[in-house]
């Protein structure tokens, strides 16, 4: 069911993508990706009182968009996945109480997506459990309250800095026909090259992605070529610069065949989100929306996606601490016709 190969496991079971589901804020709405989400919303408050129960809500309805796809109800869900950058991860455990669904809290900074995809799937594949729900979410506005400045502060953001993104994404994973499945998935370790400006994640996350997905590429004697694309989850300008570095030092050209979530998501140039978008939802809403499409449409067939995670708090960051990086990956497949 499972063959280990270094820090990669294969999941010889193939667990399958039977159902996605997104939806983002109005920012995220007019960027790019506008047409590939399930649903936007206008209001930042999302009809509730805070911006915190905003996010819960979004949670809860990333999760009944992929429940709708897949054909299933919260029943039919053996256990869910799910984890989020607020304090003590009320996004998911607010958000998701009503569903009744075992529930298996994380945290993986904005890794999160790809970590709770990687045990649902081995869940699945060991028969665990016969269907489970891998989600995340972000907001721009919880994360700034958390995490830097009161909005109405009015701080001026660095060149380096990046934007949250509003918005979830759920997949469901289950056993089916002639849809994506998770191949392999990979656990990062952590990194830490002493970075301590928390305006700057990218550089923080960057030498986790690298080691991660170098090792993958180790493991499985493969490289940059042999998959049609390879996404990171947030790295922004600046971390993604600093991983095509840090990838050549260790031999593999990632230019030709990578693109980073927190590039695609919004127009940087256009936008104003200076280094790019990042959290949590950034690379949940673009793989639970856009790359599924692509796997729908047939552009794709072999992938890695690779979320990256800044494992930081408020109080490390005022306490002088380092920010520690860390990166999981998912390979995932679709077997051709």
């Amino acid at each position: 069911m499972i063959e280990r190969i270094g820090k990669t496991i294969i999941l010889k079971n193939k667990p399958t993508i039977i159902g996605y589901g997104s939806i983002v804020g109005k920012k995220e709405h007019e960027g790019p990706l506008s047409n590939e989400f399930d649903e936007y919303i206008d209001d930042s408050y999302f009809g509730e009182e805070s911006y915190e129960k905003a996010e819960s809500k979004l949670q809860k309805s990333a999760v009944e968009n992929a429940l709708k796809r897949a054909g299933l109800s919260s029943d039919d869900i053996d256990n869910i996945f799910a984890g989020d950058l607020l304090n003590q991860c009320i996004g998911s455990s607010f958000g998701l109480r009503e569903f009744g669904i075992p529930f298996i809290g994380l945290y993986g900074a904005c890794s999160t997506m790809a970590l709770s995809t990687a045990l649902a799937s081995i869940f699945v594949n060991c028969g665990v459990a016969n269907n489970a729900v891998a989600v995340t979410s972000s907001h721009f506005c919880s994360a700034e309250r958390q995490y830097r400045f009161p909005l109405g502060y009015g701080n001026q953001r660095t060149p380096t800095a990046q934007w949250t993104v509003t918005g979830s994404g759920a997949l469901v994973i289950g056993e089916g026909d002639n849809s994506p499945y998770i191949n392999a998935v990979s656990f990062g370790a952590i990194q830490d090259l002493g970075i301590t400006d928390t305006n700057n994640m990218g550089a923080a996350m960057a030498p986790a992605a690298a080691e991660t997905i170098a090792e993958f590429f180790k493991d499985t004697k493969t490289n940059a070529e042999d998959y049609d694309i390879i996404y990171t989850g947030d790295l922004g300008r600046i971390g993604t610069d600093l991983l095509y570095d840090l990838m050549d030092e260790k031999g593999y050209n990632l230019r030709c065949r990578h693109a980073d979530c927190g590039n695609i998501i919004f127009d940087i140039d256009k936008q104003d989100v200076h280094a790019g978008g990042s959290g949590c939802g950034c690379s949940a809403s673009v793989l639970a929306s856009f790359v599924m499409h692509r796997f729908e449409e047939e552009q794709f067939k072999n992938i890695l996606f690779v979320s990256t995670g800044a494992l930081m708090s408020p109080t490390s960051a005022l306490q002088g601490e380092s920010i520690p990086g860390i990166a999981h990956l998912l390979n995932i497949k679709i077997d051709t016709k």
